[in-house]
């Protein structure tokens, strides 16, 4: 099989189900939009500093794969189900972030992103989960979208964030704190 198939050339796609779709269409937008976001986790992956986090990010990546699925698929229904990500991810997540903010200083003031590239990754990612989170209720505006795809988004973009915090704090790199 080869990759390409000149059938997307003239800027339609094919959706699952082999509906035709202008390669701007919201749902196209949705599903590409969680598939950058898996890149994003693949780079968080590879880096060794994440060592400790690795098994964690591949979980999530497979997560967003399922949510990838879901959001390709016209019509909910069964086979959707199968394809949403594991019921618990949001609690995986709440679990994961209370774990890390445990060993985090309280934050009283906004942080400026940066400090060491790991931690600039981390927050581009947030930043990508937070625009795949808006393209997703976008598309939920006329497409009911499964709450457990907005919800996993939402927490996902929380636990970048103190991923973040807590690459800073291992590799003892300053906060710069916003002050207004």
């Amino acid at each position: 099989m080869k990759i390409y198939t000149r059938t997307g050339d003239n800027s339609i796609t094919s959706l699952p189900g082999g509906k035709r779709v202008p390669k701007h269409h919201v749902r196209v937008e949705a599903y590409g939009a969680v598939d950058e976001l898996i890149a994003w986790m693949g780079l968080l992956r590879d880096c060794i500093e994440n060592r400790n986090t690795r098994k964690s990010l591949i979980y999530i990546q497979e997560q967003l794969m399922k949510c990838a699925c879901a959001l390709a698929i016209r019509f909910p229904g069964e086979k959707q189900k199968k394809l949403l990500p594991d019921k618990d991810i949001v609690v995986f997540l709440e679990k994961e972030i209370d774990k890390i903010e445990a060993s985090l200083p309280p934050l009283d003031k906004l942080i400026l992103p940066g400090g060491n590239i790991l931690v600039s990754y981390c927050h581009i990612a947030r930043c990508v989960c937070r625009r795949t989170e808006r393209t997703v209720s976008r598309l939920n505006e006329t497409e009911k979208i499964p709450e457990i795809i907005s919800g996993f988004l939402n927490r996902l973009s929380d636990y970048l964030f103190v991923l973040s915090r807590k690459i800073s704090l291992e590799l003892d790199i300053e906060e710069v704190k916003w002050l207004i």
